[in-house]
């Protein structure tokens, strides 16, 4: 997927916005799917619950395993953080020195925000590479909630 890709655009910009959009649409297609196969599911009203499906649920059928962290921001109430020590999606692949700041951890990023718009908790989703000792390639994924999902989220207190 990253080599079609990397053919096709110009830039590392271009490429983390395709590897996004790729994200997406495996996001929403993955949503589908597993509120098909799930017939006792109900909708999660709350952005935690949502979240934390995202963080248990969604990351096991696609990645193999859950995140390793879901956090709040401590300086804005709009934003949370899903944590991937050991993300599948970098695992096995060797980034030339060319194109070496890319975070291929935007595929998984475009997965989030799919899975948060499909389910009416639009957000802003980004991919960050955050590395700590013993995890080179750690990735956080950024969710900046839209306003309207706050006002919504006030409103059931």
């Amino acid at each position: 997927m990253l080599q079609y890709t990397q053919k096709r655009v110009h830039g590392i910009q271009d490429l983390e916005k395709k590897l996004n959009e790729l994200g997406y649409r495996v996001g929403i297609r993955a949503l589908d799917l597993m509120v098909w196969r799930d017939k006792n599911s109900k909708r999660e009203t709350k952005v935690l619950g949502m979240l934390y499906f995202i963080h248990t649920t969604v990351w096991k059928n696609l990645f193999g395993k859950q995140a390793d962290s879901l956090e709040k921001s401590t300086e804005n109430d709009d934003e949370y953080m899903i944590s991937d020590n050991d993300p599948i999606v970098s695992k096995y692949i060797s980034i030339p020195k060319d194109v070496s700041l890319l975070n291929c951890g935007a595929f998984m990023a475009g997965v989030v925000e799919a899975v948060m718009d499909g389910c009416q908790f639009p957000a802003r989703v980004t991919a960050h590479t955050m590395p700590i000792e013993g995890f080179p390639l750690r990735t956080t994924i950024l969710i900046k909630l839209e306003r309207e999902v706050l006002e919504r989220e006030e409103q059931l207190k």
